[in-house]
């Protein structure tokens, strides 16, 4: 199993194939989605996608990298406190093309994605340091792992299966946990 490419090492070929595969997916699901179908689709030849992609999981897991990083990006925050808006705007984001996100969070839970599980843990990290530096080691790590346990596919996926919960309500529910994760550390409450 091949670790998926960064962005900036994908070339204009292993881009159409992806691109392709990500338009598929968005349309019928990741089960009926032949080698045959991403290839005509991406304008190569199936040789191609299978020089790139040896099997299934490769092309998988080198497709929901892609999308992390082409469909659900996001600019940075400024402030460790507008995490809780690009937090909601993420959910939201991920509502709207639900396919995409499942494979994102399904590949990230069954640990085969290859990436780093926590995409935001050094900037969210980086933020706390600078705006709540009396903070704790330990609580930081803490507000870090939960902020980023929150910022993701998988728990926009958990509280859709699991819980039921409309695209509203999920935005809505991860937004307030962000925000009563980071309140008690507004106003210099920083320090244990």
């Amino acid at each position: 199993m091949a670790t998926p490419a960064p962005a900036s090492e994908v070339s204009g070929t292993q881009a159409a194939i992806l691109a392709a595969y990500t338009e598929l997916i968005d349309e019928v699901g990741t089960d009926d989605v032949s080698f045959r179908l991403i290839a005509l689709r991406a304008g190569v030849g199936e040789r191609t996608v299978f020089r790139y992609y040896p099997t299934r999981v490769d092309l998988l897991l080198a497709t929901a990298a892609w999308i992390e990083r082409t469909i659900f990006t996001r600019a940075e925050s400024d402030s460790i406190f507008d995490v809780p808006i690009a937090i909601r705007e993420a959910m939201e984001a991920y509502d709207r093309r639900p396919e995409l996100a499942y494979v994102v969070a399904e590949t990230a839970m069954r640990g085969v994605n290859g990436s780093d599980p926590a995409p935001h843990r050094e900037e969210f990290d980086g933020m706390l340091r600078r705006e709540a530096p009396a903070l704790a080691d330990a609580d930081r790590r803490a507000v870090v792992a939960a902020l980023c346990h929150l910022d993701s596919a998988a728990t926009w996926v958990t509280m859709r299966r699991e819980l039921g919960m409309s695209g509203r309500d999920i935005a809505d529910a991860a937004t307030w946990a962000a925000e009563a994760i980071l309140d008690p550390l507004r106003d210099g409450e920083s320090g244990r």
